[in-house]
């Protein structure tokens, strides 16, 4: 077996992986095709990394443009510890206010680490909301690495 084959994470380890975290690089194209990149806080929608930004912001317009995006979701510092999910994809759009509201607060449940706050929650994705647009990015291909995995023998 390959080096690549040994690290690669299975279904349950990819799904496990990105529920334990909370941020992620988002990539989109620039009008002159650059890559346009952002950390981001992010939340799961039936298991698809979802995100909600201003109507306004760049990576909006980027999407608007053209839909394709990436999500890099990494962990680890030492060579030995990496582990990773890159997410390819197309990022659809959501614009209904119920809709973006329950992308807000699964993206705001993650990145005030505060799961019994909803009330508080509720009340700033509800201000913050009335500006924003969601996304959910359907995948289309998924790339994993667990360099944990080398530490045991193949």
């Amino acid at each position: 077996m390959n080096q690549r084959a040994r690290i690669v994470m299975s279904e349950d380890e990819v799904t496990s992986f990105l529920n334990e975290s909370r941020k992620l690089q988002l990539g989109t194209i620039n009008p002159d095709g650059t890559p346009h990149l952002v950390t981001m806080f992010y939340g799961l929608a039936e298991g698809k990394i979802s995100f909600w930004s201003y109507g306004k912001a760049q990576k909006t317009l980027n999407i608007q443009r053209d839909a394709r995006v990436s999500c890099l979701i990494e962990a680890g510092d030492e060579y030995s510890d990496l582990r990773g999910v890159l997410v390819y994809g197309v990022a659809r759009r959501i614009d209904d206010a119920e809709g973006i509201l329950d992308i807000g607060m699964k993206v705001a449940r993650r990145m005030a680490g505060m799961p019994d706050a909803e009330e508080l929650l509720a009340e700033y994705v509800t201000y913050t909301g009335r500006k924003r647009v969601a996304f959910v990015v359907e995948p289309t291909r998924v790339i994993s690495w667990d360099h944990r995995k080398l530490a045991t023998p193949a």
